[in-house]
């Protein structure tokens, strides 16, 4: 294994392409990696900081560098500033990492918009984005154009690209999603939109040999074709939507329950949340993909179909997440016990660290000549591709015993 001094080669570098690259978890983890690299403050709340991980030749913080597509034109820095003003960011720590902020946002590239009403050129001022008049083929070439360039220009080892754009909507089925050659075909015709905007993103990782993770419930790399297309190709994949604050607590409280014998009769939550998100899922059918991948694990944890969920916009909360739980068991002789909990957060904060472990095990997956979904992984995911296992106890188990063997197969 490589003791820290010898992760910081220069062939060590990785770069981390965030899709909504300008949005607030973005910014906020490039805030915090940067604090993270100059010493600025510790890694609490990054998994990959402690054992097994810190000793498992894992790039170090200091050796990601990043990068990303956008459509908006608000700097990653004035997205900062926002979430200084909202009190989530510390004035002091925003002063210290400004530097850090402006040269990410440098790299930040124009995204794909399919309602985009003019096509803009790679490379030029972000949030002009590339879509109209062209075939998804040659948005996704330009896409990946834009992160094979961000690898040369930084002498990186390797990229992992990792979704944290708004949810869209659940995706329609179409033939072209579980056909390989038939998707490719649908791909070059330019009156054709076969792919949702996250999928494109998905294969334009592809095409740039990047890891990749769909930190959001929209489909990305999750269709058949896509993750087949990873696999040969040989990039390490892992998703979907990020396990992070309340669905991370039902996780481990819900297999409690099932140990001591007690059957959930039902469990009932709501989230009220502001921002960026708030709206988004203030869409109703953007807000399905969300309650489909927060209740599924719940579902198979209690084996109750009675999981009620809400999500509301309340703009005035910002970035803060707040979460009630109200759990209704039965107990012994047909007795009855109920949990309440109620959950406040700023969602960033939450997301953020989880983001960089995955930029840093991908990096890992990939030099170790992983392919293919990493079912391992799932420890991040509410919904986790290759495993059904949703138990947070066991999950943690599983990628501890993960990283060791990755490691060993990467020689580190």
């Amino acid at each position: 294994m490589h003791h820290a001094s010898a992760r910081h080669n220069a062939s060590e570098r990785t770069g981390i392409w965030f899709v909504g690259a300008r949005g607030s978890v973005a910014s906020t983890a490039t805030v915090g990696l940067a604090a993270i690299a100059e010493g600025q403050a510790p890694p609490t709340g990054c998994v990959t900081a402690r054992e097994p991980f810190a000793s498992a030749g894992l790039p170090a913080f200091a050796d990601l560098v990043v990068g990303g597509h956008d459509i908006s034109s608000v700097t990653m820095t004035k997205r900062a500033e926002c979430l200084v003003e909202t009190g989530m960011i510390g004035p002091r720590l925003f002063a210290a990492t400004h530097d850090a902020l402006e040269r990410a946002d440098a790299e930040v590239r124009p995204g794909y918009d399919p309602h985009a009403v003019a096509g803009g050129a790679s490379g030029g001022a972000a949030g002009t984005a590339v879509g109209a008049g062209l075939s998804q083929q040659a948005v996704a070439e330009r896409l990946a154009a834009d992160i094979t360039s961000f690898q040369e220009r930084h002498d990186l080892a390797r990229v992992v690209v990792i979704d944290l754009s708004s949810t869209e909507p659940p995706v329609d089925a179409a033939p072209e999603h579980d056909d390989v050659d038939a998707l490719l075909t649908a791909l070059a015709d330019p009156a054709r939109a076969v792919l949702p905007a996250s999928s494109v993103s998905a294969y334009a990782a592809i095409l740039a040999g990047a890891a990749y993770a769909a930190f959001t419930p929209s489909a990305g790399m999750g269709l058949p074709a896509l993750t087949r297309l990873a696999r040969e190709r040989g990039i390490p994949v892992a998703g979907q939507d990020g396990k992070t604050g309340q669905t991370w607590l039902r996780t481990v409280l819900a297999p409690a329950f099932a140990a001591r014998g007690l059957k959930v009769l039902s469990w009932a939550g709501t989230n009220l949340l502001g921002g960026g998100d708030g709206a988004t899922l203030a869409d109703p059918d953007a807000v399905r993909s969300k309650l489909a991948s927060k209740n599924r694990g719940l579902t198979a944890l209690t084996g109750s179909d009675t999981t009620p969920l809400h999500i509301d916009n309340v703009p005035d909360l910002g970035d803060t997440k707040v979460a009630w739980d109200h759990v209704h068991v039965e107990g012994f002789l047909g007795s009855r016990l109920t949990l309440q909990t109620t959950w406040s957060a700023h969602d960033s904060m939450l997301a953020a660290p989880l983001v960089l472990d995955l930029a840093r095990l991908l990096a890992l997956a990939h030099a170790a000549g992983i392919s293919g979904p990493v079912p391992e992984l799932g420890f991040f995911f509410k919904d986790p591709w290759g495993s059904d296992v949703h138990d947070a106890a066991d999950q943690a188990r599983i990628v501890e015993d993960w990283v060791r063997d990755a490691s060993a197969r990467a020689g580190r």
